[in-house]
This record gives C-alpha cells, sequence and structure tokens, in this order.
C-alpha cells in the first residue's frame, strides 16, 4: 500500500508577512512546497493532500497545485474556522472574538475523508530533504490501517536553527528508539545574532540547550489508527479551549497522547539533513541559494514538473 503525503498549507504566515507556502523559490517559479511533493513522490508515496485556505485557493492552484496535479495523484481540503464545530462551539468561538487558525491537529481532521491509508504530515514552509521522507515512506509502506506502531523522523537541533529569529521546535525525549515525550518549545533562538549559543524561553525561564537534541520538525507518519486519538485530543482542546484567543490543538501534543494513554508507539527516526524554512522574510534569500546549490549539484532536476 502507497502512503500519502499530508501537508499542512494553511498557516497564516504572520511572522513572514505573506503566504509563504507558494512564494517562489526556484529556478522556474517552484515554490519549497515543489521540491517536498516531488521528493514524496520520488520516494513511493501514492499521492498528496494538501490542507489549505479557502482565501488562497487560486494562487495556489495558479502558483503550484495545477502543474503539480499533471504529474502526480494530488487532492485540497480547506481548513476552514468552523470546521469540526458545532452551532454553539462557532458561537463561544465568536464571543471571544478568536482570529487565529485552531492549530495542526484541526488541519489534519479536516483531510480525514481523504485519507484511508497510512500517511507521513509535513509542513509546508520546512525543508525536510528526500531522506526523512523516503525513510518514513518505506515505513508507512509496511504497516497495515490499524498498526498501533507510528513513526516520526527526527533533526537535530542544531541544524534546524535561523539566525533570523526564533523558531519552534518540539524537543524529544527517546528511549529504546521510540519516542517518550515531546516539549514543545515555542521560542528556541540563538543568544546573539553572532553567537552560537542556543538558549530557550519556556514557561516564563530561559535555559541553554546543546543544539544536539533531536526536535520534531512535524514530519510524522501515521496509520489512520491514529485518527481515534486525535479525535478524542480534538473533543478534550473544545471543552478547554474554544475561548482563548491563541490556543492551538498542535500534532506533536496530540501524537504524544496515543504514548501516554498507552495506545501506541512512535518510532524514531533521524535525520541528518540541514534544514531551511521560510518562518522570516529575511530566510527567502537562504531558501533560493539552497535550493539553486541543490540544482547545481544534480539532486534535482533544473525545472521539476514536466508541465
Amino acid at each position: 500500500m502507497k502512503p500519502t503525503l499530508l501537508v499542512l498549507a494553511a498557516g497564516m504566515g504572520s511572522r513572514y508577512g505573506g503566504v509563504k507556502q507558494i512564494d517562489s523559490v526556484g529556478k522556474h517559479g517552484e515554490c519549497l512546497l515543489d521540491f517536498s511533493t516531488f521528493d514524496a513522490k520520488k520516494s513511493g508515496y501514492g499521492k498528496v493532500v494538501y490542507i489549505i485556505r479557502k482565501d488562497i485557493e487560486s494562487d495556489f492552484r495558479e502558483r503550484l497545485f495545477d502543474r503539480v496535479a499533471k504529474n502526480f495523484n494530488a487532492e485540497y481540503v480547506f481548513q476552514t474556522p468552523d470546521a469540526l464545530l458545532t452551532e454553539s462551539e462557532q458561537e463561544t468561538a465568536k464571543k471571544a472574538n478568536r482570529t487565529k487558525p485552531w492549530g495542526t491537529i484541526h488541519a489534519v481532521l479536516c483531510a480525514r475523508k481523504k485519507i484511508n491509508e497510512p500517511f507521513a504530515v509535513i509542513n509546508a514552509d520546512d525543508y525536510y530533504g528526500r531522506n526523512g521522507i523516503e525513510t518514513l515512506g518505506k515505513y508507512l509502506s509496511s504497516i497495515t490501517n490499524d498498526c498501533t506502531e507510528h513513526a516520526m523522523v527526527g533533526y537535530v537541533l542544531g541544524k534546524t536553527m535561523s539566525r533570523n529569529g526564533s523558531v519552534s521546535r518540539g524537543v524529544c525525549e527517546t528511549d529504546g528508539g521510540f519516542l517518550k515525550s515531546i516539549v514543545e518549545n515555542t521560542k528556541i533562538s540563538y543568544k546573539s545574532k553572532d553567537s552560537d549559543e542556543i538558549i530557550s524561553e519556556l514557561d516564563g525561564k530561559t535555559f541553554s540547550l546543546t543544539g544536539n537534541e533531536t526536535v520534531s520538525m512535524n514530519l510524522f507518519g501515521f496509520s489512520p489508527k491514529a485518527f481515534e486519538r486525535f479525535e478524542a485530543y480534538w473533543e478534550g482542546f473544545k471543552k478547554t479551549s474554544l475561548a482563548l484567543p491563541k490556543a492551538e490543538a498542535l500534532l506533536p501534543v496530540a501524537a504524544s497522547d496515543i504514548i501516554k494513554y498507552g495506545e501506541g508507539k512512535i518510532k524514531v527516526f533521524t535525520s541528518e539533513e540541514n534544514w531551511f524554512g521560510m518562518t522570516y522574510p529575511e530566510d527567502k534569500a537562504v531558501v533560493k541559494n539552497e535550493i539553486a546549490k541543490k540544482i547545481d549539484s544534480g539532486y534535482y532536476p533544473e525545472k521539476l514538473w514536466e508541465n
């Protein structure tokens, strides 16, 4: 069974200042997501499903989807603010003047009807490298739909940093090759622009990190069995957080709950790839340069798609 690539592409891009998911970084107008999709196709995935906002549909089709769909089995679904909410829940959120999206678990659940096989999840604005996507694809191809042993690809923290500002990373604790816990550190940065010392601000405290920690970049792989825990997590989130302006239902937290409630395991693979991504406006030049180097080395063809 070929796995599906599920892409989280509905984010607002508040720090980037634009629709980073479809910003051009390749030599023929390709966006960063073109390259991850190409890697998935080359690695044996059967299809890609993008989760997007309705307001970017026209640009999304023009700048990415239409050309991908001519070369690969591709679909997209919408993540809307009222999806998966009852009328009374929508009223609660409205009264709280809620404007933020509901987070990555909400996005994944918006695509549930499109997923009937093991699937990998990625962010649209992160570059993962073919190795991680391929490794996860091979594993997902070997499991059944009711398998309770899921997977993730972790990255070395020091290889996922940005010189242009802080990043959010899930710091992982592993045991015997399986995930034990993930702690979301939403503000990891270099101590200063010229320093190599890495610090994290968490729960009002500042502490140092070595840079060798394994971190989650939201490159997870699940059997459809995981949807049961995701839905339970979402229902619990709604009971406590609909009136909170900034609360988000996060995929790493829900994934950790699979372990917490004894419903399965998450096997941890590690990639040595250097991350790059589109978090800040200044990142675009870095991404374009890195992609150009990969094209020049033959890692990618100069033109990814036939049309």
